[in-house]
């Protein structure tokens, strides 16, 4: 009798944790739903940027929206380093924080081994027409939007082929027009925004 309570209770755990594992997993495969006053912003449309990202060069920005809080904004980091360090002579990236949370921009810094602006902004992500995180928008040197959207189709960002912001940020660098025709680089997933 004591055994068969133990399995059915280990059984009973067992199961709680893969369905909060499936439910997960499953939440975060879906797109992030459209809030129903959002504004789009089209590529090539004029983006004014904040006094607190004013690079004295003429460089193309990468913003990279983050949320501490969103588990797909944590998997993205590792990823959104090593297009930073790649790049960092070409373009100017900055780490726009979307979270009702406080936090601490050298802490965010160490976290991406990473010495680039850190700001806590959500004006910019209306701006930039950003819902969800994490989100990459890419500003070209005259100040308008070359891409939104996604890093990659993989949660993890492991599909190389899906690299969208990487593909883009490239395209743009090599003076190429946007060639990310893929629908899910600009469809947005992750964690939504809150209004």
């Amino acid at each position: 009798m004591k055994n068969t309570l133990i399995a059915t209770w280990l059984i009973s755990l067992t199961a709680l944790l893969c369905s909060l594992f499936w439910y997960n997993e499953y939440r975060y495969n879906l797109p992030t739903p459209i809030p129903p006053h959002y504004n789009a912003i089209k590529n090539g449309q004029y983006v004014k940027l904040d006094q607190q990202l004013s690079f004295n060069n003429n460089k193309p920005v990468f913003l990279h929206f983050f949320n501490p809080d969103c588990p797909c904004s944590r998997f993205n980091i590792k990823h959104f380093k090593e297009i930073a360090l790649k790049y960092s002579n070409r373009v100017n990236f900055a780490i726009i924080v979307i979270s009702a949370q406080p936090f601490d921009a050298k802490a965010i810094q160490r976290k991406f081994e990473l010495s680039i602006p850190v700001i806590h902004d959500p004006a910019l992500a209306v701006i930039c027409g950003v819902y969800s995180t994490p989100q990459a928008v890419i500003i070209n040197s005259d100040k308008k939007l070359f891409y939104r959207g996604n890093y990659n189709r993989s949660r993890y960002c492991t599909d190389t082929q899906t690299a969208y912001a990487r593909q883009a940020l490239d395209d743009l660098v090599n003076k190429r027009t946007n060639s990310s025709t893929d629908f899910l680089a600009t469809k947005a997933y992750g964690c939504q925004l809150s209004e």
